[in-house]
């Protein structure tokens, strides 16, 4: 009885220990969040510019670079929350009609959280974009529009372990371009990112099918100790069949 009971409190002290040793780590690792954050001047520069976070100056940048957005277009965002992206195509795409003077957008964004009110833009919270149901919802919300512009900044929880949160990251990407094989117009285009990984190479290639050209980008906004890149793939093909020689036609 005696032998059990100490084991008992062998493993208990063990559980303990665990457990401290786990709250310290997260204690530390918030600390140097809350760190970087501070000395960020992006988060700061967000704040001035009313963005809801700093990832809206990655989007502007790419934007400056390749000019994907521009009044009226039709835009999707998926796993827009907590909205910054769709704060900058609302702004692009003019969906706000703040310009009368130029053509009036449309932005959908959809994410499974909940995602508060922007003006311009038709929020679709607590939605699993990959399933059935949001497609139908989508194509409803589009009315007859064709998507020119998939947007995608979308990342699983981090899990710690460093491979299985890239392969998460690339299934979310398939899932970015099932969804936009099925809403975008001919030449229309697809930004998304992704997690630098052997994988990549091989997404490169499953995209060259689908459309004209692909661009990696890292923008400046992008931490430099992250490994996220963007891919941008333009020039929509449409869905095409696989021909008796193995090419794509």
């Amino acid at each position: 009885m005696q032998a059990s009971q100490s084991v008992l409190c062998r493993d208990l002290n063990f559980a303990r220990m665990c457990f401290l040793v786990n709250c310290l780590k997260r204690l530390k690792s918030s600390q140097q969040w809350l760190s970087r954050q501070r000395a960020d001047p992006y988060v700061e520069k967000a704040k001035i510019c009313n963005y809801r976070c700093r990832s809206a100056f990655k989007l502007l940048e790419m934007n400056e670079k390749a000019n994907i957005l521009f009044p009226g277009q039709t835009v999707v965002d998926l796993g827009a929350c907590p909205g910054s992206w769709t704060q900058v195509a609302v702004q692009k795409t003019n969906a706000d009609g703040a310009d009368s003077s130029k053509p009036k957008g449309k932005v959908l964004a959809i994410d499974k959280l909940q995602i508060f009110p922007i003006e311009g833009a038709t929020i679709m919270s607590n939605m699993d974009f990959s399933t059935i149901d949001a497609h139908d919802k989508v194509i409803k919300a589009l009315n007859g529009r064709q998507v020119d512009l998939v947007l995608s900044d979308m990342a699983p929880s981090a899990t710690g372990v460093r491979e299985l949160d890239k392969d998460r990251i690339i299934g979310l990407c398939y899932m970015a371009i099932r969804f936009a094989a099925l809403v975008t117009r001919i030449d229309g285009n697809l930004l998304f990112k992704v997690w630098d990984g052997k994988e990549v190479p091989i997404l490169e290639m499953d995209l060259q099918r689908f459309y004209k050209s692909i661009k990696i980008m890292k923008p400046k906004a992008s931490r430099s100790d992250s490994s996220e890149k963007f891919i941008l793939a333009r020039g929509f093909r449409g869905i095409q069949k696989p021909l008796e020689n193995g090419q794509w036609g």
